[in-house]
């Protein structure tokens, strides 16, 4: 199953993670320190909301979540046979999760994202376009282990 993603910057998470809740009649799947997600089932959306990451009630980034980082290398092919420049990467640590993703820039400068989650992270980096988010560090993960971070 494919979803819409939407990462919203918000100023207060506790705020934003009670009024979405409601409007969406749905909690929260992930709750971090400046971070929340939900997967919301009707309609089909991963909505993010990143404190801090931006100005208030912007759009962080878009994105589209897959089941696999088989969908992430067909999106990838597709796109750039679609003539997109793509930024591909693989096992990165971004939003408190291990992700494959794939990366392109729409014609207004919007960044899009074809994205699978591979496994959880305990480490904040990556929140979607902060300081944090474009480094290389290395990452503690929830199953053991380490990964490097370039995301966003």
């Amino acid at each position: 199953m494919s979803r819409v993603q939407l990462a919203l910057n918000v100023s207060d998470l506790d705020e934003a993670v009670t009024f979405y809740s409601k409007l969406f009649n749905s909690e929260p799947a992930k709750v971090r320190p400046g971070y929340a997600n939900f997967a919301i089932a009707e309609p089909p959306l991963k909505l993010v909301l990143i404190e801090g990451g931006g100005e208030p009630g912007s759009i962080n980034h878009l994105g589209v979540e897959v089941a696999s980082a088989e969908e992430v290398a067909a999106a990838t092919s597709f796109l750039a046979g679609q003539g997109m420049e793509t930024d591909v990467e693989e096992q990165t640590t971004c939003c408190y999760a291990l992700q494959d993703k794939v990366w392109v820039d729409g014609p207004d400068g919007a960044r899009w994202e074809v994205y699978t989650v591979l496994a959880d992270a305990n480490d904040a980096e990556g929140l979607g376009g902060d300081e944090r988010c474009c480094t290389s560090q290395s990452v503690e993960l929830t199953s053991g282990g380490t990964a490097s971070s370039s995301c966003c």
